[in-house]
Formats: C-alpha cells, structure tokens, sequence
C-alpha cells in the first residue's frame, strides 16, 4: 500500500505537506494496522554489540556523489529495531524515488549473516550529515530512529537529549502510554547551495495518524521547524479520551547540585538541569529538575505559551569531571509555538532513574481542548537546540540551585537551599540597593528563614533560603518513612528591586 501511494504521489508534482496530510487523514479513517515487516530470525537475535558492528559505509551516502552540503546515511535493522520505515528521495522537480534498503551499504564486521536472502527490509532510520563544526568534515547534524525519536546538533555540541513527534498518554492513561511512530520519510534532495534541509514523515498510531514536516537550519543554534497535522481515529477505543503530548522533550537526570550525589566523583550527570517556561502571561519560570523517590508530574496552565524547553544550563566541565560523556557540551532544546497555541498547559513528567542510561525527565505542552471529530490539530512550532548561547529571561534567571546543610544543623522535615540570580537587570545594580526575594511555599510547606545578599566572588545575587515540609517534620522518627510517601510541596521565589521584578521565578519541589 505504501508503494502504491507512493508511485501515485510521484505523479503529482511538487511533493509537498499536502500529499502527506492526505494520507495521514485516509489512516485515520481505517482501523490500525501494526508495521507488517518480518525482519530474518538472525536480526532479531542481534545482540547490542553484534548490532553495533554493523556500520553504514560513508562512501555510499546519498549525494556523495554529488558534492551536496547535506548528506544522508541510514541505520540498520535488528536488535531492538524492529519496526522498519520506507525513506524516499524528493527531487528538485518534486517527484518522488524510493530508496529501497540495500546490504551493500554497510559493512557487517564480524557478523556471519546472509543479506543475500533479506530483500527490502526497509530501514532502522537515518541520520544527516553537514559541515558543522568545519568545512572539510560533515557531521552528524539529525538522527531520526525509533517511534517518533529525533535529536540535532547545533555547533560545538555532542548528543544529549531527544524531541519526539507526539507523545500520547505519557500519563494517566488507562491502558499506559502509546507510542506513535514515524513509519515513513521522504527527504529533499537539496540545492547545492542550500542552508536548510526539508524533511516529511508520516506518523501512524492505534489513535491517530498525522503528517509532519521538518525545515533543519544548522547552525550555532541548529533549529528546526515542525509543521504537525494530527488526525484522530475517532472509531478508535479511547481516541475521545486521549492526552496528546505536543513537541515533547525527553531528558536524563540523575543528580546534581540540587541533589548531591552519595558516592560518585562526579558533581553531578544530567542532559538537562531544569525545564524553562515563558507563559503567555508574561513570567517566566524556572523548574530545577530532580530525581524523584516515585513518578511526579506537575504542570504550568497558560494560555498562548512564548515557549517551553528542557535546558541545559550548567556549560562548566567541573560541574561534570567527566572527559568521556561531556555533559557540559549536551544541548538545551527550546520549543518556541509558531502561532497562538490558545489554553493549556506544560507538564513536566519526572520518573525515578538508577543510572544515567535511562531518560526520565518528558515535558510537552497538552492542549486544553482538540478539534471536533474529523477536524485536524495544526500546530507549529521552532525548536532550537542551543549550546552557550540559550533562550534566558530578558532581566534575570537561576545560575544554580544548591541543596545542602551549612553551619546551621537541620530539624525534621527542614531543607537548605542556596540560590544564585544573574542577569542584566541584577549586573546593574548597586551592591546596597535593596534586593528583596519574595518567597512562598505552597500547601504542607514552611519557609523558616531567607536572606539576599551579593555574592562578591560572582557578582550574583544569592538567596539563601530555610524551608520545612511539614508532614516530614511531623513523621515519628522511629518509624520514619521514605521520601516517597511524601507528596511534594512547591517552593517558589523571585527578586524583587522596589517594584519591579529582576529575575524568573525560582519554582522547585521540596521532598524530604
């Protein structure tokens, strides 16, 4: 069926969005239908190593030959990569060529296996390579592999953390989250002096199907544009009932400054150190991310957001002494809505984590209302994903968030927070002038004691805050229970000169 619709869409020049949303709106009114590929019984049984030493050989990709400044090359199937996915070319007059899976492309290392007998297995994914970081060498600048995964690259960055296409039901859903997947791609060929790179797919789900298309703009902030047209399948069981998660993130966090570790000679190892919210309101709010006892989700109501994103702030090799994994080089991902989103909110899903090798932080934006039955959701919007330079506040935002006992001994349930304020509209005032921080606790919470004063040493602005969770203080000590079976209380502070707000607002859990 894919080549059918794809042989007729070759016919109708230009290839564009419209082709793609015809056919997402065609899934949605059929019942789902699973991936159908059978991949061979000896990809399957491919280990992680086994299927690491399979290697796309570079030589063989696509536009090599014609000395493009995008390339592509393509992942292999097997190992956990079971759900394949047809790739086409579109060519400069806008007709469409299949690029069918071919074994020559790679080299299988010390894998014994017989590609001869395989046929047209479809693809794994795809990545894009660009001259990023120097004219002689193109890196890697996009990876699209699994569901709806994908990351990018801006200058001078390593890989950290991913966006997805959609979330649904991340959670609260009955039957657990449903993850959609792109199942098909078709890719630009570019220009020869071309700056940006267009990418379409096709997103099919048991709820929804939707058409997506992708404008890639490498750079010191590698951006990307989304167009996103989702289709639910109304005769679909719980398709009224679904959460649909917008342009959402997903992050590692595993301790930090906020969180010290117990053992570990590293300060702190995280993709991302907080989630960042412009409101359509008007403030801006900064919530340090922690590893939870248990799964927390919390969420910001607004109405036509400026942006949300997970953000990596902490760009300093000693807040990570880590030579191999880099933290510091992980980029902040900023979501900025192109068009008015109208009412919802953004939540933050945050999971407890073991090690570093598991993502558990999602945020994603969840519209307040979808369309009527047989009407779109469009959306649009720019991520950027972005090293030193990142979207901050116009006057003042948290440079660190400690957490930590000092001179002063703690009582039950009781917690000790430093926190660091810098900006524009800190740097120019006096190292008198009257800072004040207006601090609130939310229900089950208790601030104790809080200072403001300059830090001589940075030129930041330190509050210096005392809280309580109260249900912790009141616990019996011997019979004390873990910090799961407490709910979190919402902490929440900003500086304030007179009458005018310096800095984003400060918005943490407290958990004993």
């Amino acid at each position: 069926m894919l080549l059918g619709a794809t042989a007729q869409w070759a016919a109708a020049a230009p290839f564009g969005l419209e082709q793609v949303e015809a056919r997402a709106r065609e899934l949605s009114q059929q019942p789902y239908r699973p991936s159908s590929t059978q991949l061979p019984a000896e990809l399957l049984a491919l280990t992680y190593d086994r299927h690491r030493d399979i290697r796309f050989k570079p030589a063989r990709a696509l536009w090599r030959d014609r000395g493009l400044p995008f390339e592509l090359m393509f992942f292999h199937p097997g190992w956990v990569h079971r759900d394949t996915v047809r790739i086409h070319e579109v060519t400069p007059d806008g007709t469409v060529r299949d690029l069918p899976f071919d074994a020559r492309d790679f080299d299988y290392g010390a894998n014994k296996l017989k590609p001869q007998a395989w046929g047209d297995i479809g693809w794994a994914g795809f990545r894009v390579h660009y001259p990023l970081n120097q004219p002689a060498y193109k890196d890697e600048l996009v990876v699209f592999l699994g569901a709806s995964y994908f990351r990018a690259l801006g200058r001078g960055q390593s890989y950290g953390l991913s966006a997805r296409g959609l979330a649904i039901d991340t959670v609260g859903g009955k039957g657990g989250e449903e993850f959609p997947r792109f199942s098909e791609f078709w890719v630009q060929q570019p220009a020869k002096d071309a700056k940006a790179l267009v990418i379409w797919a096709l997103l099919d789900s048991p709820r929804l199907a939707g058409a997506y298309r992708f404008e890639v703009r490498p750079g010191d902030d590698t951006t990307v544009d989304v167009q996103a047209r989702l289709y639910p399948r109304s005769a679909a069981p719980g398709a009224a009932d679904m959460r649909l998660g917008i342009a959402p993130l997903t992050s590692m966090f595993l301790f930090g400054e906020n969180q010290p570790p117990q053992a570990s000679f590293r300060p702190e190892v995280h993709d991302s150190d907080g989630l960042l919210v412009a409101s359509g309101e008007g403030e801006w709010i900064w919530r340090p991310l922690i590893n939870p006892p248990r799964v927390l989700t919390t969420s910001f109501a607004t109405r036509s957001p400026r942006g949300f994103g997970l953000m990596q702030r902490d760009r300093s090799f000693a807040s990570y002494e880590d030579t191999e994994a880099h933290y510091e080089r992980r980029p902040s991902a900023w979501v900025e809505p192109l068009g008015d989103w109208g009412a919802g909110r953004v939540e933050l899903t945050l999971l407890p984590t073991p090690d570093e090798t598991h993502d558990n932080v999602v945020a994603y934006w969840v519209p307040q209302a979808l369309p009527p039955a047989g009407q779109p959701l469009s959306l649009d919007w720019r991520l950027h994903w972005q090293g030193q330079a990142q979207q901050r506040p116009p006057g003042g935002w948290t440079v660190q968030s400690r957490r930590g006992a000092g001179f002063q001994k703690l009582g039950p349930g009781e917690a000790h927070y430093v926190v660091d304020f810098d900006g524009p509209a800190l740097r120019k005032l006096r190292d008198d002038a009257p800072v004040e921080a207006v601090v609130t606790a939310g229900p089950g919470g208790e601030v104790l004691e809080q200072t403001v004063h300059r830090n001589p040493a940075t030129g930041h602005w330190r509050l210096a805050l005392r809280v309580r969770h109260l249900a912790a203080a009141q616990a019996p000590a011997a019979v004390h229970p873990s910090a799961a079976a407490f709910d979190p209380v919402e902490l929440r502070a900003f500086l304030r000169h007179r009458n005018d707000t310096l800095t984003e607002t400060w918005s943490n859990l407290l958990l004993p």
